[in-house]
Protein backbone atom coordinates (compact mmCIF):
# COMPACT_ATOMS: atom_id res chain seq x y z
CA UNK A 1 0.00 0.00 0.00
CA UNK A 2 1.28 3.44 -1.01
CA UNK A 3 2.80 5.53 1.81
CA UNK A 4 1.48 9.08 2.48
CA UNK A 5 3.83 11.81 3.50
CA UNK A 6 2.89 15.47 4.73
CA UNK A 7 6.00 18.25 3.81
CA UNK A 8 5.71 21.12 5.71
CA UNK A 9 7.62 24.06 4.74
CA UNK A 10 7.66 27.01 7.83
CA UNK A 11 10.13 29.29 5.98
CA UNK A 12 8.82 32.26 3.71
CA UNK A 13 11.68 32.06 1.62
CA UNK A 14 11.27 29.81 -1.05
CA UNK A 15 13.83 27.84 -2.64
CA UNK A 16 16.36 28.76 0.06
CA UNK A 17 17.67 26.92 2.70
CA UNK A 18 14.58 25.47 4.88
CA UNK A 19 12.58 25.00 1.58
CA UNK A 20 15.42 23.21 0.47
CA UNK A 21 15.93 20.60 2.93
CA UNK A 22 12.46 20.14 3.03
CA UNK A 23 12.01 19.36 -1.05
CA UNK A 24 15.04 16.90 -0.40
CA UNK A 25 13.09 15.06 1.89
CA UNK A 26 10.63 15.10 -0.11
CA UNK A 27 12.34 13.53 -2.97
CA UNK A 28 13.60 11.26 -0.76
CA UNK A 29 10.33 9.81 0.42
CA UNK A 30 8.78 9.41 -2.95
CA UNK A 31 12.08 7.44 -4.28
CA UNK A 32 10.93 5.33 -1.43
CA UNK A 33 7.53 5.28 -3.46
CA UNK A 34 5.60 7.28 -0.50
CA UNK A 35 3.24 10.23 -2.51
CA UNK A 36 3.68 13.33 -0.68
CA UNK A 37 1.80 16.39 0.32
CA UNK A 38 3.20 19.41 0.74
CA UNK A 39 2.42 22.51 2.50
CA UNK A 40 3.81 26.54 3.04
CA UNK A 41 2.31 28.00 5.79
CA UNK A 42 3.28 31.33 4.70
CA UNK A 43 1.20 30.61 1.48
CA UNK A 44 -2.07 29.29 3.16
CA UNK A 45 -5.20 31.72 4.58
CA UNK A 46 -4.96 33.03 7.84
CA UNK A 47 -4.47 31.47 10.76
CA UNK A 48 -3.22 31.15 14.42
CA UNK A 49 -2.10 29.44 17.08
CA UNK A 50 -3.78 27.42 19.62
CA UNK A 51 -6.42 30.04 20.97
CA UNK A 52 -7.12 27.72 24.43
CA UNK A 53 -10.73 26.84 23.55
CA UNK A 54 -10.64 23.76 24.92
CA UNK A 55 -12.57 22.20 22.21
CA UNK A 56 -10.56 19.37 21.31
CA UNK A 57 -10.76 18.33 24.98
CA UNK A 58 -14.54 17.24 24.87
CA UNK A 59 -14.83 13.68 23.85
CA UNK A 60 -16.68 13.94 20.59
CA UNK A 61 -13.70 15.86 19.17
CA UNK A 62 -10.81 14.26 20.79
CA UNK A 63 -7.24 14.78 18.63
CA UNK A 64 -8.98 17.18 16.29
CA UNK A 65 -8.50 20.89 16.32
CA UNK A 66 -11.98 22.32 16.03
CA UNK A 67 -10.68 25.57 15.25
CA UNK A 68 -11.41 26.18 11.21
CA UNK A 69 -8.44 28.52 9.39
CA UNK A 70 -6.12 28.25 7.19
CA UNK A 71 -4.03 25.14 9.46
CA UNK A 72 -6.74 23.20 9.25
CA UNK A 73 -6.14 21.29 5.99
CA UNK A 74 -2.39 20.66 7.05
CA UNK A 75 -3.84 19.46 10.51
CA UNK A 76 -6.58 17.11 8.55
CA UNK A 77 -3.61 15.90 6.42
CA UNK A 78 -1.26 15.31 8.82
CA UNK A 79 -3.77 12.64 10.85
CA UNK A 80 -4.10 10.78 8.22
CA UNK A 81 -0.72 10.57 6.70
CA UNK A 82 2.14 8.21 7.59
CA UNK A 83 4.71 10.38 8.34
CA UNK A 84 5.74 13.57 8.64
CA UNK A 85 8.61 16.11 7.28
CA UNK A 86 8.70 19.72 8.67
CA UNK A 87 11.09 22.68 8.37
CA UNK A 88 11.64 25.94 9.62
CA UNK A 89 14.35 28.38 10.35
CA UNK A 90 15.65 29.67 13.35
CA UNK A 91 14.33 33.24 14.02
CA UNK A 92 16.06 35.09 16.82
CA UNK A 93 16.65 31.42 19.05
CA UNK A 94 13.51 30.07 18.13
CA UNK A 95 11.18 28.20 15.69
CA UNK A 96 9.63 30.62 12.95
CA UNK A 97 5.71 31.77 13.98
CA UNK A 98 4.48 29.42 11.43
CA UNK A 99 5.86 26.69 12.76
CA UNK A 100 4.46 27.52 16.53
CA UNK A 101 1.07 27.83 15.15
CA UNK A 102 1.05 24.68 13.92
CA UNK A 103 3.06 23.21 16.13
CA UNK A 104 0.67 24.43 19.13
CA UNK A 105 -2.09 23.03 17.48
CA UNK A 106 -0.61 19.91 16.27
CA UNK A 107 0.62 18.74 19.83
CA UNK A 108 -2.55 20.44 22.05
CA UNK A 109 -5.30 18.52 20.26
CA UNK A 110 -3.52 14.97 21.61
CA UNK A 111 -3.10 16.07 25.05
CA UNK A 112 -5.64 14.72 27.47
CA UNK A 113 -4.32 15.88 30.57
CA UNK A 114 -4.67 12.13 31.73
CA UNK A 115 -1.47 10.86 33.83
CA UNK A 116 -2.77 7.39 32.41
CA UNK A 117 -2.87 8.15 28.94
CA UNK A 118 -1.59 11.64 27.99
CA UNK A 119 -1.45 11.44 24.20
CA UNK A 120 -4.92 10.09 22.68
CA UNK A 121 -3.20 10.05 19.23
CA UNK A 122 -4.27 6.63 17.84
CA UNK A 123 -1.86 6.64 15.02
CA UNK A 124 2.01 7.90 15.67
CA UNK A 125 3.39 8.72 12.59
CA UNK A 126 7.35 9.16 12.01
CA UNK A 127 8.73 12.27 11.91
CA UNK A 128 11.53 14.43 10.04
CA UNK A 129 12.14 17.92 11.79
CA UNK A 130 14.59 20.20 9.56
CA UNK A 131 15.73 23.52 11.65
CA UNK A 132 18.40 26.06 9.61
CA UNK A 133 20.36 28.24 11.50
CA UNK A 134 23.02 31.06 10.83
CA UNK A 135 24.10 30.29 13.98
CA UNK A 136 26.28 27.04 14.54
CA UNK A 137 24.61 23.22 14.26
CA UNK A 138 25.18 22.66 18.11
CA UNK A 139 23.95 26.18 18.96
CA UNK A 140 20.37 25.50 19.48
CA UNK A 141 20.65 21.65 20.13
CA UNK A 142 18.90 21.76 23.33
CA UNK A 143 15.90 23.71 21.86
CA UNK A 144 15.48 20.79 19.05
CA UNK A 145 15.63 17.83 21.34
CA UNK A 146 12.70 19.15 23.19
CA UNK A 147 10.95 19.73 20.64
CA UNK A 148 12.10 16.33 19.13
CA UNK A 149 10.92 14.68 23.13
CA UNK A 150 7.65 16.75 22.72
CA UNK A 151 6.55 15.66 19.10
CA UNK A 152 8.06 11.94 19.54
CA UNK A 153 5.28 12.11 22.77
CA UNK A 154 2.16 13.34 20.66
CA UNK A 155 3.02 13.09 17.24
CA UNK A 156 5.76 10.14 16.60
CA UNK A 157 9.11 9.11 16.57
CA UNK A 158 10.72 12.19 15.18
CA UNK A 159 14.03 12.59 14.15
CA UNK A 160 16.33 15.86 13.77
CA UNK A 161 18.23 17.29 11.01
CA UNK A 162 19.83 20.86 12.08
CA UNK A 163 21.50 22.86 9.30
CA UNK A 164 23.79 25.54 10.84
CA UNK A 165 26.13 28.63 9.80
CA UNK A 166 23.63 28.73 6.42
CA UNK A 167 23.93 31.46 3.68
CA UNK A 168 21.28 34.40 4.37
CA UNK A 169 22.37 35.93 0.75
CA UNK A 170 23.84 35.75 -2.33
CA UNK A 171 26.25 38.65 -1.81
CA UNK A 172 27.29 40.06 1.62
CA UNK A 173 29.10 42.59 -0.02
CA UNK A 174 25.78 44.77 -0.97
CA UNK A 175 24.81 44.79 3.07
CA UNK A 176 26.59 46.60 6.20
CA UNK A 177 27.25 43.23 7.99
CA UNK A 178 30.76 42.01 6.72
CA UNK A 179 31.56 43.00 10.44
CA UNK A 180 29.28 40.14 11.60
CA UNK A 181 29.12 37.92 9.12
CA UNK A 182 32.48 36.59 6.48
CA UNK A 183 30.48 36.11 3.86
CA UNK A 184 32.77 34.19 1.77
CA UNK A 185 33.21 31.64 4.05
CA UNK A 186 29.42 31.01 4.15
CA UNK A 187 29.19 30.88 0.61
CA UNK A 188 31.77 28.20 0.97
CA UNK A 189 30.07 26.46 3.46
CA UNK A 190 26.93 26.62 1.03
CA UNK A 191 28.73 24.93 -2.05
CA UNK A 192 30.67 21.89 0.11
CA UNK A 193 28.88 21.38 3.41
CA UNK A 194 25.36 22.29 2.31
CA UNK A 195 24.79 19.36 -0.58
CA UNK A 196 25.74 17.30 2.27
CA UNK A 197 22.88 17.75 4.44
CA UNK A 198 21.11 17.86 1.47
CA UNK A 199 22.15 14.11 0.64
CA UNK A 200 21.16 13.95 4.64
CA UNK A 201 17.71 15.40 3.76
CA UNK A 202 17.28 12.97 1.05
CA UNK A 203 18.01 9.90 3.30
CA UNK A 204 16.02 10.92 5.76
CA UNK A 205 13.57 11.23 3.70
CA UNK A 206 13.59 8.20 2.32
CA UNK A 207 13.90 6.38 5.66
CA UNK A 208 11.13 7.73 7.00
CA UNK A 209 9.23 5.68 4.62
CA UNK A 210 10.84 2.46 6.16
CA UNK A 211 10.21 4.01 10.31
CA UNK A 212 7.65 1.71 11.65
Amino acid sequence: MTKKIVAVNASPRKGWNTDSLVTEAVKGAEAAGAVVEKFDLYRLEKYTGCISCFGCKKEKNKGHCICRDGLTPVLDAIRESDGLIIGSPNYLGEMSASFRALYERLVFQNLTYNADTPCCNPNPIPVLLIMTSNAPDTGYLNLMRNYQRTLSGFVGPTELLISGDTLQLKDYSKTDWPWYFDGEAKKLRHETVFPQEMQKAFEMGKALIRAD
